[in-house]
């Protein structure tokens, strides 16, 4: 408990940490509550398409291209950007984390080998490798989730090596071998706890890139067209961009915002569980 209270304060002595972290708690509740505001489905029909924000008090932030509430939309969205980025994240970091350790633990040719793999993930940017297995894979939602876990894990392979290799020479790890415990349990129960937390730090970052991959893609309409996603919304609005443009600039704000919440929360996570602020 005392730890969790230290933890705390250390997070809320950033301002921007907090006000990140009210900014997703805000974002989280949207995304519970979408049922209970908008019980219907929000890509079906609900009025005369593109109505101005305020114009119905039925639709506070309008209508799109097609008559379907927008607020309806931002709230499920939520929904489906909150969970793109979780289930992304966790795929890039498992990923990541694995590679990066037996890479860093054994070293030699298991390190040149897992290296040289995460180097030819890393020659095509992100972006175009997506691009390319939603092309192959298809558009779902489901592939195109796992399609950014799988182009996301590089960075946190390369971070998770590098702390194993500062980690795998201490006395605790050779006391741990001396005492007969097996590689498997020495990776996984002894030296990754100690090289977590700039790995769940990093993980921050991940998950607001692959938020805005989804709605790059979506954008360009080779994301899931049957889920009310901001970046589908966006693309919508773009054919209406020179006259209705709020189409498209309330959801990029919602992006907007949900992105800086999460990368504020992870600075606020940087300055609680790195040992050399906590003295500031």
């Amino acid at each position: 408990m005392a730890a969790l209270k230290r933890f705390a304060l250390a997070y809320l002595r950033n301002p921007a940490a907090g006000l990140g972290l009210l900014l997703l708690i805000g974002i989280i509740a949207m995304a519970l509550t979408a049922d209970w505001f908008f019980p219907r489905d929000p890509l079906a029909l609900a009025g005369r398409p593109l109505q101005w924000p305020g114009a119905n008090p039925r639709f506070a932030l309008g209508t799109d291209n097609s008559g379907r509430d927008i607020a309806a939309q931002i709230f499920h969205g939520a929904r489906v950007s909150l969970l793109i980025g979780l289930v992304a994240t966790s795929i890039a970091v498992v990923i990541g984390i694995v590679i990066g350790a037996l890479a860093g633990y054994y070293g030699g040719v298991v390190d040149d080998v897992l290296m040289r793999l995460t180097e030819a993930f890393q020659t095509l940017p992100n972006f175009l490798l997506l691009l390319v297995l939603v092309s192959i894979f298809g558009s779902e939602l489901t592939t195109v989730v796992v399609a950014i876990g799988v182009v996301s894990w590089p960075a946190t392979a390369r971070l998770t090596r590098a702390e194993f290799l500062s980690l795998r020479n201490r006395e605790f790890v050779q006391a741990c071998r001396g005492l007969g415990m097996g590689d498997g349990r020495i990776i996984f129960r002894e030296i990754l706890p100690n090289a977590l937390p700039p790995v769940i730090v990093y993980a921050s970052v991940v998950m607001a890139v692959a938020i805005l991959l989804e709605s790059a893609l979506a954008f360009l309409r080779l994301s899931d067209p049957n889920v009310a996603s901001w970046g589908n919304l966006i693309g919508l609005g773009r054919d209406v961009l020179r006259v209705q443009w709020y189409v498209s600039a309330i959801p990029g704000i919602a992006i907007l915002v949900t992105v800086l919440a999460v990368s504020l929360v992870g600075q606020g996570l940087n300055d609680a569980l790195n040992p050399r602020l906590k003295g500031r």
